[in-house]
């Protein structure tokens, strides 16, 4: 019997959703912890031309800081059988196991977009940008940056509750920004921003995806930069 990760590892949408997917202009931001994914994103759904695409996820609603999660918005809450249901329809773009779960954005997510005119937005892995670049050309990829290495390191800390904590987890942050640095840098479809100032990372973002996934000077420049960070993040993991 084919095992659960074998099952999501192997989906793919059905000819109907490859074809929407095709047909819908998305927007991919991609970035290392800290980078300011959520906050960019957000900023551009508000422009009014964006659609959030709300991932779909085999676990109970949760509560952050006592506000609970609502189906629909922060997440579409699915049992296990749902998805496995969805994945053998080929229902979902892009599916993967993540501690145990069931994590996806489905090809109905991708209709309301499509459906309502506006440019569909993510925050993805590398490995999902991976995905739909399979599946579609009209899909533009942005990695997101923070300004340096001791910035991004204050920006991290920030998000745990003790020194020790963030101590203890700092070489997982490490060896995960170290795999999506390289992974994207090996790509040629990445477009990278560095967040140092929220609006003119979101002004950059916007322009990026208006301008219809070309490349300028620009562009080279600041895969420069990413390439000088990954080199630092390295430099000072091995040391």
């Amino acid at each position: 019997m084919e095992s659960l990760a074998s099952k999501v590892e192997s989906a793919t949408p059905n000819q109907e959703g490859v074809q929407l997917l095709r047909d819908t202009k998305v927007a991919l931001l991609v970035g290392i912890t800290g980078a300011g994914k959520n906050s960019v994103l957000n900023e551009m759904v508000k422009t009014g031309n964006y659609h959030d695409l709300v991932t779909s996820v085999t676990r109970q609603p949760r509560s952050n800081n006592g506000v609970p999660e609502q189906d629909g918005v922060d997440y579409h809450f699915l049992t296990e059988d749902q998805a496995l249901a969805a994945i053998d329809a080929g229902e979902y773009v892009e599916v993967s196991m993540v501690h145990n779960r069931i994590y996806g954005v489905t090809v109905s997510e991708v209709r309301r977009a499509h459906d309502i005119g506006k440019i569909a937005i993510a925050d993805v892995t590398v490995e999902g940008v991976d995905k739909y670049k399979s599946l579609s050309d009209n899909v533009v990829a942005i990695f997101l940056l923070p300004p340096n290495y001791d910035e991004w390191q204050r920006r991290v800390q920030k998000r745990y509750p003790s020194i020790e904590e963030f101590h203890a987890d700092w070489p997982n942050r490490r060896t995960s920004a170290i795999h999506e640095l390289e992974a994207a840098l090996e790509k040629p479809y990445y477009h990278f921003v560095i967040n140092d100032s929220l609006s003119e990372a979101v002004d950059a973002c916007l322009q990026i995806v208006g301008s219809n996934d070309k490349f300028y000077r620009k562009d080279d420049e600041k895969r420069l930069v990413a390439r000088d960070i990954l080199n630092e993040i390295r430099e000072r993991y091995e040391n």
